[in-house]
């Protein structure tokens, strides 16, 4: 079977081991395949002393921003998803360059999407499908996305991601600076002890139907401490006892109704988080509902959120923007255009590199 294994399917009827062999051969229902542990995938691809001191100063950064500490405006941006590494790399390049003209009024941080969530079927990221071909070379995924965050971090970027798997969390954690809950998993209990454990900033996303209640829900939980069923370092079933996350904030991204980027938006959240406890900090998602999933109008909701950062909204802290080498998107299929997503249209780098220093422009103001 070579290095798969066969799942047992037990028969209950039987009380023989050979029958219960039998049953197996003619039911089986699924095959698995031993991946490397959390432990083992950081000992190959191991994050130095130097890297380790970056991560944490990036984190604070984040935490300074997200808390109205460091008046910057945290920008989280790049492709909708990764499935082409040397793409990922020169739009990091580009960015890293970037960065260091907009330092002074912006911190930015590289998207590295490699998990997708998909509504019924399709490609669910380069973790899970590196190759594009559906040979869910999963082994392969773990390595491929963890040399590429060591790689943006070597480039002096703060990564970014959506925890989708809470199983492949521990894969990546140490590396990241800030991470997102999706609209359609921040209601997961799941989902918020095992944000209750990381020691990062991490945005919960509001509601498909726009309404953040979910989100705050989720916040509050995050902040409390866990104890729930996990896997420890080595991959053993573990059970794991978490203090809680104090670092979260809320992210906006629209919904079924429409954007809610609007100061009347924006002004209703603040009010639902301080009614709860909670601190008014939040991320808008130039993307998604909020720009009716049309990347060329993600400049006009950054252009709202800056206007209201000058008329005095402090609650504002972070954007999120999905961009590319090129605009748009393309279907999956075996002659891929360069630097274009796969996933979500994205804004092509010449926009977005244009955007973010007339954004810069306004902020200096």
């Amino acid at each position: 079977m070579n290095s798969l294994n066969t799942a047992i399917a037990f028969d209950h009827r039987a009380h023989a081991l050979e029958s219960v062999n039998k049953a197996t051969q003619a039911h089986v229902g699924r095959t698995t395949q031993v991946l490397a542990s959390p432990q083992e995938l950081r000992q190959q691809l191991p994050l130095t002393t130097a890297l380790a001191a970056r991560v944490q100063q990036q984190r604070e950064q984040v935490r300074a921003i997200l808390n109205g500490e460091d008046s910057r405006l945290l920008v989280v941006i790049g492709p909708c998803s990764i499935h082409n590494i040397d793409e990922a790399v020169e739009y990091a390049e580009r960015l890293a360059e970037l960065s260091t003209q907009v330092s002074e009024h912006m911190l930015l941080a590289m998207r590295i999407y490699i998990e997708k969530p998909r509504t019924t079927v399709g490609w669910k990221g380069l973790l899970y499908d590196p190759h594009l071909d559906g040979s869910a070379d999963m082994a392969q995924g773990l390595h491929l996305s963890r040399r590429l965050m060591l790689r943006m971090l070597e480039m002096g970027l703060p990564v970014a991601t959506e925890l989708l798997q809470p199983l492949a969390a521990s894969y990546f954690d140490d590396l990241l600076s800030w991470a997102a809950i999706g609209a359609r998993t921040s209601e997961s209990q799941i989902h918020r002890e095992m944000v209750s454990g990381l020691d990062l900033p991490v945005g919960f996303k509001n509601g498909t139907d726009g309404s953040v209640s979910i989100a705050l829900d989720a916040m509050r939980s995050a902040a409390h401490a866990h104890q729930y069923f996990g896997l420890d370092a080595q991959g053993r079933a573990a059970l794991v006892a978490t203090q809680g996350n104090p670092d979260t904030h809320l992210v906006l991204r629209g919904g079924h109704q429409g954007p809610n980027y609007d100061p009347q938006s924006i002004a209703q959240a603040c009010s639902a988080m301080r009614k709860v406890g909670l601190v008014a900090s939040l991320m808008v998602d130039c993307s998604h509902a909020n720009s009716g999933k049309n990347p060329q109008l993600q400049p006009q909701v950054l252009q709202s959120v800056l206007a209201q950062r000058a008329a005095g909204e402090r609650s504002l802290r972070a954007v999120m923007l999905e961009s590319n080498l090129l605009d748009g998107q393309q279907a999956l299929c075996d002659t891929l255009q360069y630097g274009v997503s796969i996933t979500d249209g994205c804004l092509g780098w010449a926009r977005t590199q244009q955007m973010l220093l007339e954004a810069l422009q306004q902020l200096q103001q």
